[in-house]
C-alpha cells in the first residue's frame, strides 16, 4: 500500500476514534469523577485527555511509514 493510502486510510480512523473516544472521555468525566477529590479530578482529566494518543502510536507510524522500493 502506498503512502499516500496509508495516509487517508490512518486519518479516517483516527478521526473516528478520537470521537468515539472523546464521547467516552465525556461520560466518564460526568460519572464519579466529579464526586472526587479535586486532585483526583485533575489526575483524571489529564490522564483522559492523554490517553487517547497511546492506542494511535502504532497506527501513526504505520502511516508515515516509507514506500517500498
Amino acid at each position: 500500500m502506498k503512502q499516500r493510502t496509508r495516509k487517508l486510510v490512518g486519518t479516517v480512523v483516527i478521526l473516528v476514534f478520537v470521537c468515539v473516544y472523546a464521547l467516552v472521555a465525556m461520560a466518564l468525566a460526568q460519572g464519579r469523577i466529579t464526586d472526587a477529590p479535586k486532585l483526583v479530578q485533575g489526575i483524571a482529566y489529564v490522564t483522559l485527555g492523554l490517553a487517547w494518543v497511546l492506542p494511535l502510536l502504532p497506527l501513526i507510524k504505520w502511516m508515515e511509514k516509507r514506500d517500498d522500493a
